[in-house]
């Protein structure tokens, strides 16, 4: 049962082949068996989920039927979830126990979907390697001595190892489409605000993002369909209509006019991975699309100016964890100032500590202008490129990372190389884009992506054009070895 993905789920529960809480026992045995190689999650909540699957089984009983009623899934800890640990990897939060569902919960609660638990991720999801957990780094299921890639790096090695069918996680400069590219799997962030950030835990505001982690594009419009929606409890929610981003699955790509940056094939990508996606360029071109070379003449700077505005909102939003109303304490603070600095310095790991401190130096009052001011301008300079873009174009294709998976601790002395992997997805965060990597190889035994990127609320425009890709390719269904 568990090589099946959501959408066989589905119909195997509809069809009366297994019940939810057979799957989910399935499922919890081997999680127990195999993550302890992995370390994929933080907290399991066996009696949760044993629950939701017998309540799945007695809604089906009664007639109800959905795609996700009774289908397993996880959550990346960073989204509340009433009475279980919500850690978002941090010593800071390893003792908070959330008072209420974060919306994505509630929402994919209601649809039945059954929670096993909550999966690892780099600290307050700041990391492209998921090696900055309190809880140690998450190992890649191609290869234990290599990165899962971050921050939703739990969710993608699960997922991946055949754990569970898919996860929930969040991409703040690319931490949902580079784990899956660096896992073989197919993920997907949603534009801005079409899904609700309320109740999970905050790194940069303005660009943090819910989405699905699953092995097809089917499985992705599945559960991004029971994520997405507006909610008043959030600001930043718009209210668009949802689609049924599963029934535009099976159209025709002919026609299709597909943009290829040259910028997203300048020095720093290797030319194994350029050959993958020339080769997933053709592979579209034979189901009827149209490629056209196209320019982003602004992505240089998106580097420098995504590592000004998301440190700089990281440490307002982080201000709040000061060791008074929840979160560690230090122990006897001789006074106030005593109990914040211990409390941070002791709750924050390094890559935390350092983002904190370039976020505040941009935000103050010498460095404002020079810095913060100058990065939303370039903002903006970026997503002008791809609405100029998208007026020639439906669709802009590139790889979704520079490199395959890196091993273990390869760049924790340089931190700045690791930040260049995001490379070619912070570029969708800036400007609110959805964009999706779906698996386009391997290199040295290690999977590679390939990513799409799509006009505001087009994620039916993608999902079509990866599951299309799916039907004609089998990247996809490939297993790593021992899971």
């Amino acid at each position: 049962m568990h090589q099946l993905t959501l959408a066989e789920i589905a119909r195997g529960l509809a069809d009366k082949k297994f019940s939810s809480e057979e799957l989910t026992k399935t499922l919890l045995a081997r999680i127990a068996q195999l993550d302890p190689q992995l370390n994929s999650f933080i907290t399991l909540t066996e009696d949760l989920a044993l629950e939701q699957a017998r309540a799945a089984d007695a809604r089906r009983a009664n007639g109800e039927t959905g795609a996700l009623l009774g289908a397993p899934i996880a959550h990346k800890d960073l989204f509340c979830t009433l009475g279980v640990r919500t850690s978002c990897a941090s010593k800071m939060l390893d003792n908070f126990k959330a008072p209420y569902d974060a919306t994505v919960v509630a929402k994919l609660a209601a649809a039945g979907a059954v929670s096993l638990g909550k999966t690892n991720m780099d600290e307050f999801a700041m990391g492209s390697a998921n090696e900055s957990s309190y809880y140690g780094a998450v190992k890649n299921p191609w290869n234990l001595e290599h990165v899962p890639g971050g921050s939703s790096g739990g969710s993608a090695a699960a997922v991946a190892a055949r754990l569970l069918p898919a996860a929930t996680g969040t991409d703040t400069g690319g931490s949902i489409r580079q784990p899956a590219a660096l896992t073989n799997l197919t993920g997907l962030k949603p534009t801005y605000g079409r899904v609700s950030r309320w109740g999970m835990i905050a790194y940069a505001s303005s660009l943090d993002q819910a989405g699905p982690l699953a092995r097809t594009a089917e499985d992705c419009a599945i559960l991004l369909q029971g994520m997405a929606g507006f909610d008043p409890q959030d600001s930043t929610s718009i209210d668009e209509p949802v689609p049924d981003f599963s029934a535009n699955l099976n159209g025709s790509l002919q026609g299709l006019r597909i943009g290829v940056p040259a910028e997203f094939f300048s020095e720093g990508l290797d030319p194994r991975i350029a050959e993958l996606i020339h080769n997933s360029v053709k592979e579209l071109e034979k189901l009827g699309a149209v490629i056209k070379p196209i320019s982003l003449p602004n992505m240089q700077h998106a580097i420098p100016a995504y590592y000004v505005i998301a440190p700089a909102e990281a440490s307002s939003n982080l201000s709040r964890f000061d060791g008074v109303r929840f979160g560690h304490r230090c122990e006897n603070p001789k006074d106030l100032t005593d109990l914040y600095k211990r409390s941070r310095a002791e709750g924050f790991g390094p890559e935390v500590q350092r983002r904190i401190l370039v976020g505040a130096y941009a935000l103050s009052a010498g460095y404002y202008d020079a810095y913060y001011l100058q990065a939303q301008k370039i903002r903006r300079l970026i997503k002008n490129d791809f609405m100029t873009a998208f007026n020639e174009v439906d669709i802009i294709l590139g790889p979704t990372t520079p490199n395959p998976a890196w091993k273990i601790g390869a760049k924790n002395s340089d931190p700045v190389s690791a930040y260049l992997e995001d490379v070619y997805t912070i570029t969708a965060n800036l400007a609110g884009l959805p964009g999706l990597s779906m698996p386009a190889g391997f290199v040295d035994g290690l999977p590679v992506g390939v990513q799409l990127l799509a006009p505001y609320f087009q994620e039916g425009r993608l999902l079509n054009v990866a599951h299309q890709y799916q039907l004609h390719t089998d990247w996809h269904t490939r297993s790593p070895a021992g899971f």
